[in-house]
């Protein structure tokens, strides 16, 4: 066992080290998630207002946001940013405004999507039962858009999960980079270590992801 590397799991806390290292990823992950969305439904309202200046600042932020990797982005936030302005912006609020900005263009481009594909019959025929602007919003077109939105807003929580992975590279202790130190500090010891630690932090991840995954198809198949 020794020599196939898999003996490097259950050698002192190694395996309770990884475990904290995912705590840490769902950390970023929940804090990331629970900004997003709201700012996300914000931004996708606004990017349905008819005004030009609101089209072209909205078009502007997403395609900004969804054209430059997130790596970059975070790299500028870090490196960058913070650096430029002598703000004392630490690793760990710099991967969460990442995620934040990220997760705010994505989140709000499916809200847009979603309101958009509201048929117009829908006001046409909220307003000739004789309900006001607020009542159709609220009873008509509030429940339908969340019926559309729930699945791929879902799929967005797995996504920013998973992007969480690229903060090892500003040095974040999560559950990646606890990883790399476990291989790190058991190289000359156990050589293959790398497959059988990789392996273990691709089920961590899977575990997480997957009942996410589950729900969303099931929310999906339910309401359709």
């Amino acid at each position: 066992m020794q020599d196939s590397g898999l003996s490097i799991l259950f050698m002192g806390s190694n395996f309770l080290r990884l475990l904290q290292g995912l705590w840490v990823t769902l950390q970023l992950s929940l804090i990331s998630v629970a900004v997003s969305l709201p700012l996300g439904i914000a931004f996708g309202m606004f990017m349905t207002l008819k005004h030009p200046a609101a089209r072209i600042i909205s078009r502007l932020i997403l395609d900004f946001v969804r054209i430059m990797p997130q790596l970059v982005l975070l790299f500028i936030l870090y490196f960058g940013v913070a650096h430029a302005f002598g703000w004392n912006l630490s690793a760990y609020a710099s991967a969460v405004a990442m995620l934040v900005i990220w997760g705010t263009a994505e989140m709000g481009d499916l809200v847009r999507g979603a309101l958009i594909s509201i048929p117009r019959h829908q006001y046409e025929s909220a307003a000739a039962l004789g309900m006001t602007g607020r009542q159709t919003f609220l009873e008509v077109i509030l429940p339908q858009t969340v019926q559309r939105l729930l699945p791929p807003a879902i799929n967005l929580v797995t996504r920013m999960i998973k992007t969480t992975s690229i903060v090892v590279l500003i040095g974040i202790v999560e559950v990646l980079k606890t990883g790399q130190q476990i291989i790190d500090a058991n190289r000359l010891q156990f050589p293959s270590a790398a497959l059988w630690i990789y392996g273990v932090i691709f089920f961590l991840y899977f575990l997480v992801c997957w009942p996410v995954s589950l729900l969303a198809k099931r929310l999906e198949r339910r309401m359709n």
